[in-house]
């Protein structure tokens, strides 16, 4: 038995991504027009501050990563240039791959290179032969 392969329709493929991203573009222009209102024009890390000729580099960060999480009150927003916003989420890929779920992102060391150093040294209070 022969079996017919089915051709995917590649347009309608590209149709429904071209779509998704014109939605994620209208939503991201939503809350950053919001947030623009709403908080100074300063980067939340470096602190520094942008005008109208440089705006474009002053990024929304969500604080929870939520995207779709854009509270009316920006309550979840933070402004970062763009440097910063790359260096944060540069942080929280950075320890996914650690599996480090801690709020703060700060893992555990699991290296300590001067545990047995005492044992090396000796007992400072026995006098050496």
């Amino acid at each position: 038995m022969r079996s017919r392969r089915i051709k995917p329709d590649t347009g309608r493929l590209d149709r429904v991504v071209a779509e998704a991203r014109r939605q994620r573009q209208t939503r991201e222009q939503g809350y950053r027009d919001q947030a623009l209102r709403l908080l100074p024009w300063v980067c939340g890390r470096c602190g520094r501050s942008f005008e109208q000729s440089n705006l474009h580099e002053l990024t929304v960060h969500h604080c929870d990563h939520n995207h779709d999480n854009n509270p009316p009150d920006g309550s979840n927003w933070e402004l970062l240039c763009r440097y910063c916003h790359d260096n944060e989420h540069s942080r929280v890929v950075d320890n996914d791959g650690r599996g480090v779920d801690q709020p703060d992102g700060a893992g555990n060391a699991t290296h300590r290179p001067f545990d047995r150093l005492k044992d090396l040294l000796g007992d400072p209070d026995k006098p050496s032969d």
